[in-house]
């Protein structure tokens, strides 16, 4: 019962800032890396704890490899890697079932290699399309998804940031580290069994049917027609092979094959250059098709198709006003580059879908376009009476899908390295990200903004 008398007056400090450290945690007082970098420096500014004790963390090995596989992880993501698995994986899955055994067939393998939360928000649009399509809950898929990302992280070193956090404290005190493979043994039947949880389990989740209503109630559908330029990928596959079903939200309604039309549109018919192909999608799918290199819009002829100059171009939305110059006009008519700087990607009525092609559509107020514009076409329009609303597009980004391959090619030397033991873990990392960088497949700002340094 003596025994806090004999704790020092340092000890009774540490206690009470990591005391409240916890509270504010509980209350959501401030974002995390904030409370703990004010715990940290209240210890350092009362001399219980020196700055370089303080600040040690920084240079932990663990941390900086995990720096380094953000960078990793966003060059997969440019150059399409990460998307072309997303759209691929559900396939013509039918059943929970069937997409919960497809997600963990890649989800886990991914998140053992990769940060979770690029995999997560990857696949979220693909799991929420299926499940509007199919009239499943998103809650009874959207819970699994998250999980499955949270098992494969077990199964590697690398698979979780807290894994690598640890093997940096063990070499800083002169412990063996782990190679790559060592948690696998625990790791493996670990998201084993957490599978067969999920597949036993996973019919007790809530369908909130409330959540897909709401999916329903905010898609927005725009009109685009999109032409197979000579040497697009695309030309000799199927509609099936070429994956332009499996895009989400998307709907392709026909094919213009010199001036003769194919509708419906079925999975085997074949892509042929200079098709005109006529879609309906969300702004999300619509960005898809955008960056398949090769299949540009036509309603726009100045339209730039190539990935380096949209890289220097962003997308936003613009609605008609009512005394806009461009009501009863047709695009070609209204010479929309001349005018305003900006080439028309697609074009949404609210209400019903737009049943002419794109490029014959007469305007209406409350229209809206979706456009191809330079970064000051926001700050010069905003305000501009021809428009209601203009506003930017987030997260459109043109893929580098020619350095898919040196990308993929990069990570399995990676891989290679972090098995074999031949360099350290933070050493094959570095390497990794750096290469990622110089063969161009991520810019070394983008490399910089990646980093999630919460």
């Amino acid at each position: 019962m003596l025994l806090p008398a004999f704790i020092p007056p340092e000890a009774w400090i540490t206690l009470g800032i990591v005391l409240l450290l916890f509270i504010a945690l509980m209350k959501n007082l401030a974002p995390p890396d904030l409370l703990f970098l004010g715990a940290t420096a209240t210890l350092a500014l009362l001399g219980i704890i020196t700055p370089e004790e303080a600040f040690a963390g920084f240079s932990n090995s663990g941390m900086l490899t995990v720096a380094m596989l953000f960078v990793v992880a966003a060059a997969l993501r440019e150059t399409g890697v990460l998307d072309y698995l997303g759209h691929h994986v559900l396939g013509r899955a039918r059943t929970e079932k069937g997409v919960l055994a497809r997600l963990a067939a890649v989800v886990l393998p991914m998140s053992a290699f990769l940060n979770n939360t690029p995999i997560v928000a990857m696949f979220m649009p693909v799991v929420l399309d299926w499940s509007r399509r199919n009239q499943v809950s998103p809650s009874k898929l959207l819970i699994p998804l998250s999980y499955l990302a949270i098992f494969g992280g077990t199964c590697t070193l690398i698979g979780t940031s807290t894994n690598l956090v640890v093997n940096g404290l063990m070499l800083q005190n002169e412990l063996p580290g782990m190679h790559l493979f060592e948690l696998s043994w625990i790791g493996v039947p670990y998201a084993l069994i957490g599978i067969a949880y999920l597949a036993l389990a996973g019919r007790l989740l809530p369908e909130r049917k409330e959540l897909l209503e709401q999916l329903g109630e905010t898609r927005r559908e725009y009109l685009a027609e999109m032409q197979v330029q000579p040497g697009c990928r695309l030309i000799g596959k199927t509609i099936e092979q070429a994956g332009l079903r499996q895009l989400p939200g998307l709907f392709l309604i026909e094919i213009d094959r010199a001036s003769q039309i194919i509708a419906p549109v079925g999975p085997d018919d074949i892509i042929q250059a200079q098709d005109r192909l006529v879609f309906t999608g969300i702004v999300s799918s619509i960005i898809e098709l955008e960056k398949i290199v090769g299949l540009v819009p036509i309603v726009d002829p100045d339209y730039l198709a190539s990935s380096k100059q949209q890289r220097r171009r962003r997308l936003c939305e613009a609605v008609i006003s009512e005394h806009s110059p461009l009501v009863h006009k047709t695009i070609r008519d209204a010479q929309f580059r001349a005018t305003y700087g900006a080439a028309v990607v697609a074009i949404h009525r609210g209400g019903h879908r737009v049943e002419q092609k794109p490029g014959d559509v007469k305007l209406r107020p409350g229209d809206t376009l979706l456009l191809q514009v330079r970064a000051h076409f926001l700050s010069a329009h905003r305000n501009d009476p021809a428009f209601y609303l203009v506003s930017s597009v987030e997260d459109w980004r043109p893929l580098r899908q020619d350095r898919a391959w040196l990308a993929v090619g990069a990570f399995l030397l990676l891989i290679l390295l972090m098995t074999t033991n031949l360099v350290p873990t933070l050493v094959a990392a570095t390497l990794c990200a750096v290469a990622m960088v110089a063969l161009g497949c991520l810019s070394a700002g983008d490399a910089r903004r990646c980093v999630e340094w919460q």
